[in-house]
């Protein structure tokens, strides 16, 4: 009986492999969007996905400001912060997020759906999130990608 060897990716191989996917966000449902951003960002679209080794590429979103929930979400989402003194929760619905910070509705959606530690930490830097058509990454040369609906 022949045995076979389970494939590992080492760092440096997952350095090398990484890549650029451009995301546009306009008109795309918040959940599934961010559902396939962590896919991306986390590394399971490769075949060499290893869950302890960063395999995962960047991924430049751009019109955050533009993404669509359903239902009533858009006042009945609410984003909760706390200063941990007594008192200090703070309370803004999505409504208000996506005018004033679009970034981080998406990249607390992602975040709620990558492993979190110190590898979590490391993928959640790949994501780059930006409100209007204009980003900074355009030296990257990021590939346009196509969200599954």
């Amino acid at each position: 009986m022949k045995q076979y060897k389970t494939y590992m990716a080492k760092p440096a191989e997952a350095r090398a492999s990484q890549k650029w996917h451009l995301i546009d966000a306009e008109g795309q449902t918040l959940g599934r969007l961010a559902s396939q951003i962590a896919k991306v960002v986390m590394g399971k679209h490769k075949p060499t996905y290893t869950p302890h080794v960063d395999t995962g590429d960047f991924v430049v979103v751009i019109n955050a400001s533009k993404i669509r929930v359903t239902g009533t979400r858009l006042v009945d989402k609410k984003y909760y912060s706390h200063s941990l003194h007594n008192g200090g929760l703070r309370t803004v619905a999505l409504n208000e997020l996506l005018v004033k910070d679009p970034e981080r509705v998406i990249r607390q959606a992602v975040w709620g759906m990558i492993p979190k530690g110190p590898l979590g930490r490391k993928m959640i830097k790949k994501l780059k999130v930006y409100g209007g058509i204009r980003h900074d990454n355009a030296s990257q040369n990021p590939q346009p990608m196509q969200v599954a609906l």
